[in-house]
C-alpha cells in the first residue's frame, strides 16, 4: 500500500534538520519531490488536477505556504522573513537573540550559513547602487565617527541617516526651463535619507523605526533599510508606525540590489527643516559635503557622477 504524504510533518523536520538556514516554499517543495518520489506521484495520481510534475511542484508550492501559518502556531520555532520571495527557517532564538547574532557574526567566518556574512557598513554601496539605478537618486554615505561630539556621548544620538540622497526632478526638462527653475525656486530636487540595518524583527523594531524618524526629520522622504525583515507581524508594524510618521521601508537584496524592493512607499514632505539641516551640517563633516553637493547643483545646473557614491556610469 502506497504511503500517503505528510506535507506538514515533512516540512517541519526538513527545517529542523537545517536551523538557521533559510528556504523559499518553492526550494522546500523541490526537496520534496527529489527525497519521495513515490509519495509524491501517488499524490498526483490522486489528483486529476495534477496533470504533469509541475504542476505537482506547484501545488507543493502551494500547500506548504498555506500551511506555514498553522505549523508556526504549533512549532514556535518556525519562522519567517518578509518580502519576496519569503523564507521559512527554524530558530530556537529569540528574535531579540536573532538580532544581535546577526549583528555579531556579520564579519565572522562563513560556517553559520543561515546568517548574512556582511556588516551593515557592505549595505551602504549596495543601497547606493539600487537607487541610483531604480530613482536616479544620487547618494552619499554620512558617516557619524567624522562628527564633533561636542555635544557629549549621546549628544547627537540617532542625529545621522547613514545615507542621504539627492534627486534630481529636472533630468528630463528643457535645459530653458531647468535654467529658469534653479534661478527661480528650489523645486528642483528632493533630498532623501536613510538608515540601514541588517536585520529587522519584532524585537527591534520600533527602535530602529524611531531612529529613522529622528534622523530624517530635515528630509522630503525617509526611509529605513533593512537586508532582512523577520516576521509577518514585523511588516504590519511597520505600516501602523508609517501612517503616523511617513517614513518609508525598502526590502535590500544583498545579492541583487537591482530586487531591492520598497515595501513601503514614503510620504513626501514638502519642504526641508533647514534648521535641522544646519545642525546635522555643523556637527558632521560629510553632512556639510553633502549640502556642498546640493548647492553645487543649483549653482551649474549639473551632478557630477564622480562627486556622489554611485556606480561608474556608461559614457
Amino acid at each position: 500500500m502506497q504511503m500517503k504524504l505528510n506535507l506538514a510533518n515533512t516540512v517541519i523536520g526538513f527545517l529542523k534538520e537545517r536551523p538557521e538556514e533559510k528556504y523559499t516554499a518553492r526550494q522546500i517543495a523541490e526537496w520534496v519531490f527529489a527525497t519521495f518520489p513515490d509519495e509524491c506521484q501517488a499524490k498526483k495520481s490522486s489528483s486529476q488536477a495534477l496533470e504533469t510534475d509541475a504542476d505537482l511542484v506547484q501545488q507543493i508550492v502551494r500547500e506548504i505556504s498555506s500551511q506555514m501559518p498553522r505549523l508556526q502556531n504549533k512549532q514556535m520555532g518556525l519562522k519567517t522573513t518578509e518580502g519576496r520571495p519569503r523564507k521559512y527557517y527554524y530558530s530556537e532564538k529569540s528574535d531579540s537573540a536573532e538580532v544581535a547574532a546577526v549583528e555579531g557574526a556579520a564579519a565572522s567566518s562563513a560556517a553559520d550559513s543561515g546568517q548574512l556574512k556582511i556588516d551593515e557598513h557592505a549595505l551602504y554601496p549596495l543601497l547606493s547602487q539600487y537607487l541610483w539605478e531604480e530613482f536616479g537618486v544620487f547618494s552619499k554615505r554620512i558617516d557619524e565617527k567624522r562628527s564633533s561630539n561636542k555635544r557629549g556621548p549621546n549628544g547627537n544620538r540617532w542625529l545621522y541617516p547613514d545615507v542621504v540622497g539627492m534627486e534630481d526632478l529636472g533630468k528630463e526638462w528643457h535645459r530653458e526651463v531647468r535654467d529658469c527653475v534653479t534661478q527661480y525656486s528650489d523645486k528642483r530636487t528632493k533630498l532623501w535619507s536613510f538608515e540601514a540595518k541588517l536585520l529587522i524583527n519584532r524585537s527591534n523594531v520600533r527602535e530602529c523605526f524611531f531612529q529613522a524618524v529622528s534622523n530624517s526629520s530635515w528630509a522630503n522622504f525617509g526611509y529605513l533599510v533593512a537586508a532582512e525583515i523577520g516576521g509577518t507581524d514585523t511588516l504590519k508594524e511597520l505600516r501602523m508606525l508609517f501612517a503616523a510618521h511617513g517614513i518609508g521601508f525598502i526590502k535590500l537584496d544583498v545579492d541583487n540590489p537591482a530586487d531591492s524592493q520598497v515595501l513601503i512607499p514614503a510620504r513626501e514632505r514638502d519642504e526641508i527643516d533647514w534648521d535641522m539641516a544646519n545642525r546635522l551640517a555643523t556637527e558632521n563633516r560629510d553632512f556639510l559635503e553633502y549640502v556642498k553637493l546640493v548647492k553645487q547643483f543649483y549653482q551649474t545646473g549639473e551632478a557630477r557622477p564622480a562627486d556622489w557614491d554611485v556606480p561608474e556610469l556608461d559614457d
